[in-house]
């Protein structure tokens, strides 16, 4: 299977940087939501993306309908973004095993978001969530593309051998 994403990006990814979720419905509406973490496999091929499910019912129901995931992946203090994206997501629930996940993206994200210019209190309201609200979306990257601001967004990644 071909991949889309470099050792580089799957760092990225697992850098603990900012993840918005999206989808949208059979009208195409969107839904989107803050991931309160995510991660990524070293061969890039599994994402997993954590939502509350309290706030992100429209997203969820979406998702269950068949609907598309798309991921944008960003730097709070230099904007390198990377955006993925998927036919469907598999929604799971979380495991006790997901926590030190949350934990080590919490972390990141405190230092990242420190960067400019908000405290680790903040960081850590944005991203408090309950055991048991919490799903777990995992999908296969299909498609990937440079985000960052400037000449090359919205470029498509070329997969590689």
């Amino acid at each position: 299977m071909p991949r889309l994403l470099s050792p580089t990006h799957v760092a990225l990814v697992n850098s603990g940087i900012s993840a918005i979720v999206a989808t949208r419905d059979a009208r195409l509406r969107p839904s989107l939501m803050r991931a309160m973490g995510a991660q990524i496999s070293p061969d890039g091929q599994l994402i997993t993306v954590f939502l509350r499910s309290s706030q992100s019912a429209p997203l969820l129901a979406d998702i269950e309908a068949g609907g598309p995931i798309a991921v944008v992946f960003s730097d709070p203090a230099s904007n390198h973004s990377l955006q993925v994206k998927s036919g469907g997501a598999r929604i799971r629930p979380a495991t006790p095993g997901d926590q030190a996940v949350l934990r080590r993206y919490l972390v990141a994200m405190q230092h990242c978001v420190g960067q400019v210019g908000y405290g680790p209190d903040y960081v850590a309201a944005m991203l408090s969530v309950p055991p048991d609200d919490l799903v777990a979306l995992e999908f296969t990257p299909e498609a990937a593309f440079d985000q960052t601001p400037g000449p090359h967004a919205g470029t498509p990644l070329p997969s590689r051998p």
